[in-house]
């Protein structure tokens, strides 16, 4: 049982460019966001793509409609996928969540949520999707807490140094997925 994942992130948005970590909140995409996510049209629409994950926060929903539009590809909208969950800091600038971000591995963020907690949905999920999409691609839109949960998970890496690094964006990460225990 194997699933081809391309997970990408949800183009810029207003909050990205203003210096805010936007966590649960809704965003939008900024001008710049829109043209990033026709290119991320571009580039994957003729990818032998199956079906589109898409969180359910409107930065990454947006990033979806204008990247799919007029696509036959169906798309579904999935709560698992949203960003990791600030709580009452939902909104904080970007710098205090960089400076912050690694001390919530374990403990979640006040009225929020923990890495783990997004590691232990985005498990749920890829379990859905290998059950439902044996040999198929599948593309997945979310944002950084779910990359860093799919690397944990897919590829070993350390959640704590992950959280500790940057986030370097690239155009998507491919991931193969198996069994998820």
């Amino acid at each position: 049982m194997t699933v081809s994942l391309v997970y990408e992130t949800h183009s810029i948005s207003t909050d990205n460019e203003a210096g805010i970590a936007t966590g649960w909140l809704p965003g939008k995409l900024s001008g710049a966001g829109r043209a990033g996510a026709r290119e991320l049209g571009d580039r994957r629409r003729a990818d032998g793509i199956a079906v589109i994950y898409v969180s359910d926060l409107e930065r990454a929903l947006e990033t979806v409609r204008i990247a799919f539009e007029n696509s036959a590809i169906p798309v579904r909208v999935d709560a698992r996928l949203r960003e990791c969950n600030y709580g009452r800091l939902n909104g904080m600038p970007s710098e205090t969540l960089q400076r912050e971000r690694a001390t919530h591995v374990e403990v979640p963020w006040p009225e929020g949520e923990s890495y783990l907690d997004v590691v232990s949905r985005t498990r749920e999920l890829l379990a859905d999707i290998a059950r439902e999409h044996d040999g198929e691609r599948v593309l997945l839109v979310a944002h950084s807490a779910n990359r860093w949960a799919l690397q944990y998970l897919l590829d070993g890496r350390d959640l704590a140094e992950l959280l500790a690094g940057d986030f370097d964006w690239q155009p998507g990460w491919e991931f193969t997925l198996g069994s998820v225990a």
